[in-house]
């Protein structure tokens, strides 16, 4: 039976595994996250992939090798135009990300990378991006600066949370919703399916 390492400290990510009932183990990576990549997906597979083997080489250094493992990896960008939106540094630019984003739509890409590392067998890798596009509605300067005081942005990419209070702003969306939050799940669980693995049956 697999256990699944989550290579990331995200309390929405986590929550997205513990609502589908997935058991696992949650390890944060704390390497620098700078990539050569410019291309949407291919920069966020790139973040995904950091984080993914940074977790495998921590756990390869612990000597922790006595099950099979499945180690995944995510990174979430906003893409408007030619502009790349991480998580704000402050409120003044939390502000100027969502006057940039107000009224438009914009594409929200999550990297996925997932090491299979079973205790006999080859190690594998598995790595992708999902694309969802999303429509906001215009806001006034009020409406921004009223979201930012509630400090809800401040540790998401593109300085919203579509699952929070911010939800109420946004029109449409065209693709898959917890990719938006930060882990398109459906992606993953289809993805391992491929490699004979269903999330669903680990206990």
């Amino acid at each position: 039976m697999y256990r699944v390492i989550l290579a990331s400290e995200s309390p929405r990510r986590k929550e997205i595994m513990e609502q589908m009932g997935i058991p696992f183990q949650a390890m944060g990576s704390s390497l620098a996250e700078v990539v050569e990549e410019k291309e949407p997906a291919a920069m966020v597979q790139a973040l995904a992939a950091i984080k993914a083997k940074d977790i495998a080489s921590k756990i390869a250094e612990a000597k922790d090798t006595a099950a099979d493992m499945i180690i995944i990896g995510a990174d979430t960008m906003v893409f408007f135009q030619e502009n790349v939106l991480g998580k704000p540094k402050d409120r003044v630019d939390a502000v100027r990300m969502l006057q940039m984003l107000s009224g438009g739509e914009h594409e929200v890409y999550t990297g996925v990378n997932i090491i299979i590392r079973p205790v006999q067998g080859h190690m594998e890798s598995i790595s992708f991006a999902v694309c969802t596009k999303v429509l906001m509605r215009a806001l006034t300067r009020e409406q921004i600066e009223n979201y930012v005081a509630t400090g809800e942005p401040m540790d998401k990419a593109g300085a919203y949370a579509i699952q929070g209070r911010f939800g109420i702003y946004i029109s449409e969306i065209h693709g898959d919703y917890y990719n938006i939050v930060g882990f398109p799940i459906a992606k993953i669980h289809e993805k391992l399916l491929e490699h004979g693995i269903d999330l669903l049956d680990l206990k």
